[in-house]
């Protein structure tokens, strides 16, 4: 829990409010050490009760009184006075005994109500209204038996009841002011760790975001130059032309892959902007098919979009080019030297559905690590954007993707 700059201008119990409990006492509660506050209180209150003592052994009625026996009543009530540097620790059997001891020393009285305040402060309702009906009786007897000469049997006990009454009730004010101020500091606290746990998602939240971009952008860069690589290692006697379109189609893939990485880099650094370069859409799958043919692919582009830039690039365009893009990565990884088809349909209001799909693999599959992970990155955007993802294969030994994106009217 936040501590205060000055601790000492506090109450010990607002100061150390979790202070743990002693060493080999596992639950235990250490009792939280004076403050230099209570020191001052609790001088202020001996003193208090000295001076209301003294008043009440004053106003008493000391006619017939042996000298033995004041100095006996003055000894008790200074020591009932000296107990109020424990009221702390057992307030309420102090408070009890007071009650008690000043029906018979008057010099108690304000030690008494010192120790009924002090329970109020401490403890809850319950115990205090018992104890200090304990008190109110505690004055009644004082009224009758060392009775005050200029005052009436019953407006002392009136007057008794109204200061019992009244420290009481400035007890409890004291403590629910603080309670209030130890609810207010926990529900600081509680906002604080909120706060931090949300900045701490949303870091994460951005890292995985950076993390889908990287693949998604990355993986069909790379892939690109491991198509053309190869080639040309199991190839070294093709044609001078091809050999320098292939290396041309790798030149232009890395440039591609380090602007790629420059931008989502970029993003990283300066959160909330996009970078310079355009976001790709659907208005760009055309882009993406050309260059997946120009890489060796059989690619077929079936579009039922008349005008691809009215699709929301935000969120629908960006989902669909990126699930797109993945499924033409898969297809070449997995499947490469098959037909792939991109499939792309729907209108405002009914969606966008994007479907990628190549024909069986030839030969044995080339197991290539990481496997599934794209595949989860775009269920993740689907839902993301609010639409479906679907995956699996088909029925005559290819591969598929579906997605459906909302599209508003």
């Amino acid at each position: 829990m936040t501590r205060t700059e000055y601790p000492w201008l506090l109450p010990s119990a607002m100061a150390a409010p979790d202070d743990p409990g002693p060493a080999g006492k596992p639950g235990g509660r250490r009792r939280p050490r004076r403050t230099v506050r209570d020191w001052v209180v609790d001088l202020l209150a001996f003193l208090f009760a000295v001076f209301i003592g003294m008043v009440a052994l004053d106003t008493a009625d000391l006619a017939g009184n042996s000298e033995g026996l004041l100095m006996a009543d003055m000894l008790v009530g200074l020591a009932a006075c000296c107990t109020l540097w424990s009221r702390r620790r057992r307030p309420v059997g102090l408070a009890v005994g007071l009650s008690v001891v000043q029906v018979v020393s008057p010099l108690a009285g304000g030690a008494a109500l010192v120790a009924l305040f002090s329970l109020a402060v401490h403890r809850p309702f319950k115990p205090v209204a018992v104890v200090g009906a304990v008190g109110l009786a505690g004055m009644v007897g004082q009224a009758y038996l060392r009775p005050d000469p200029t005052l009436s049997h019953l407006t002392a006990i009136i007057l008794g009841a109204l200061v019992v009454l009244l420290f009481v009730a400035a007890g409890m004010l004291v403590r629910a002011r603080r309670q209030l101020v130890v609810a207010l500091r926990e529900r600081a606290v509680r906002a604080e760790n909120e706060a931090a746990l949300r900045a701490e998602q949303a870091q994460r939240l951005a890292r995985e975001a950076i993390a889908r971009e990287m693949h998604d952008v990355l993986a069909h860069r790379l892939t690109l130059l491991s198509v053309h690589a190869g080639a040309l290692e199991f190839r070294p006697d093709a044609p001078p032309p091809e050999v320098a379109r292939a290396a041309g189609v790798i030149r232009d893939s890395a440039h591609e892959a380090l602007q790629d990485l420059r931008m989502i880099i970029g993003v990283l650094r300066a959160p909330g902007d996009e970078g310079e370069r355009p976001q790709p859409t659907l208005v760009t799958l055309d882009a993406l098919v050309a260059e997946s043919r120009d890489a060796g692919m059989k690619v077929t582009l079936e579009s039922g979009v008349d005008d691809p830039a009215a699709v929301p690039s935000t969120t629908t365009g960006r989902t669909a080019y990126r699930i797109a893009q993945e499924g033409l990565t898969n297809a070449r990884k997995h499947a490469p030297g098959t037909g792939t088809t991109v499939l792309v349909s729907g209108g405002p209001g009914d969606g966008l559905t994007v479907e990628v799909r190549n024909e069986a693999p030839i030969g044995p599959v080339p197991n290539v690590p990481g496997s599934g992970q794209g595949l989860i990155g775009l269920t993740e955007r689907a839902t993301l954007a609010g639409g479906r993802f679907e995956h699996g294969p088909t029925d005559d030994g290819g591969f598929a993707v579906r997605a459906w994106l909302p599209w508003s009217p």
